[in-house]
């Protein structure tokens, strides 16, 4: 689906009953503002990557966490300010894991999820109707997880928490 100033959301439903949760998704994207887009339309912006966040503690550099994941298959590690965000193929997952275990890294979490490399800057307006619109959908039942192209830039999450 399509959120503001040109954002895309991949939602994944899990549900007993495929209709309800269509019609439910349905009646939260109208009423948030955004637009149910064709079968397809957005899906082509994600990747599926397997992704490992490791906090910046303990002195551990990030060529500490390449040298621990470098043969287990990892595509990249990103420099994420307080964090590392290690990506690598869905199937490899388990391995980069093993690897920075047996380095003695510790790490806060992995997961499987959709990525994309274009990101959308949201301004505040856009950034309030975007985090209706996600609300939205998070508040349903049938919803197992959003992806997002959306960046939401920390003076826009300074003016957000400034508005209460």
């Amino acid at each position: 689906m399509r959120g503001p100033a040109g954002s895309a959301l991949l939602v994944e439903c899990l549900t007993d009953n495929r209709n309800r949760a269509a019609a439910d998704v349905r009646t939260a994207v109208s009423k948030s503002g955004g637009t149910l887009a064709d079968p397809g339309s957005v899906a082509f912006m994600f990747q599926r990557k397997g992704v490992v966040s490791v906090p910046q503690r303990d002195g551990v550099s990030e060529d500490d966490v390449l040298a621990a994941v470098l043969d287990a298959g990892v595509e990249e590690v990103y420099d994420q300010d307080d964090r590392f965000e290690v990506r690598a193929e869905p199937g490899d997952l388990q391995a980069v894991t093993k690897s920075l275990d047996e380095a003695g890294i510790s790490y806060d979490g992995d997961e499987v999820a959709f990525l994309s490399d274009i990101k959308v800057d949201l301004d505040l307006k856009d950034a309030k109707k975007f985090l209706r619109l996600h609300d939205a959908l998070d508040d349903l039942d049938d919803v197992q997880s959003i992806h997002t192209n959306a960046d939401l830039s920390e003076e826009t999450l300074a003016a957000l928490d400034a508005e209460g």
